[in-house]
């Protein structure tokens, strides 16, 4: 009766054993299931506006700083000539990041963020050494180009539909 006890709880050890592992499956399900969640969500974000015009234009804009830097006491004493290319980096990473906040201002932010990393060209190390110009552009023009997607023309009409803004 002894052993008969005691090999029941060792069932009751191994019957534990299994539900922990079966909760610790559920995790793993759950944790696939949310990081699948984030990419859905992420992919509906990221298609439905000006995505990679903004990020190329952030990367302009950062190479454009980052070749940009140099010590406070320098850009003190040159006057503008230092400040330019902070601002201008600056401007270049706002114009990338507030299209993808809003896409309805593509168009104004585009425009201005292409003529920012032309400018950058003059006042910046040759515009972040012609990378940070040439990044700005693309994605200045990848903003301008880019447009909501049209919805698919239903099969029992003939009718074209017309285009929706975002």
């Amino acid at each position: 009766m002894l052993s008969r006890g005691r090999r029941g709880l060792e069932n009751g050890r191994e019957e534990s054993g299994r539900a922990g592992r079966g909760r610790e499956e559920r995790g793993r399900r759950g944790a696939y299931a949310r990081l699948r969640g984030a990419y859905v969500w992420f992919r509906a974000f990221r298609r439905t506006r000006p995505f990679w015009g903004g990020v190329w234009m952030v990367a302009g804009g950062w190479t454009v700083l980052k070749f940009s830097l140099s010590s406070v006491q320098l850009i003190v004493s040159t006057g503008f000539g230092g400040v330019a290319g902070y601002l201008v980096g600056g401007g270049m990473i706002l114009c990338g990041l507030i299209p993808i906040a809003a896409p309805r201002q593509r168009y104004t932010f585009g425009l201005l963020g292409c003529v920012l990393a032309v400018v950058s060209l003059v006042v910046s190390n040759l515009g972040g050494f012609l990378l940070g110009m040439v990044l700005g552009v693309l994605g200045g023009s990848m903003l301008v180009g880019w447009g909501a997607r049209r919805p698919r023309a239903s099969a029992g009409t003939g009718a074209v539909p017309e285009a929706v803004e975002a």
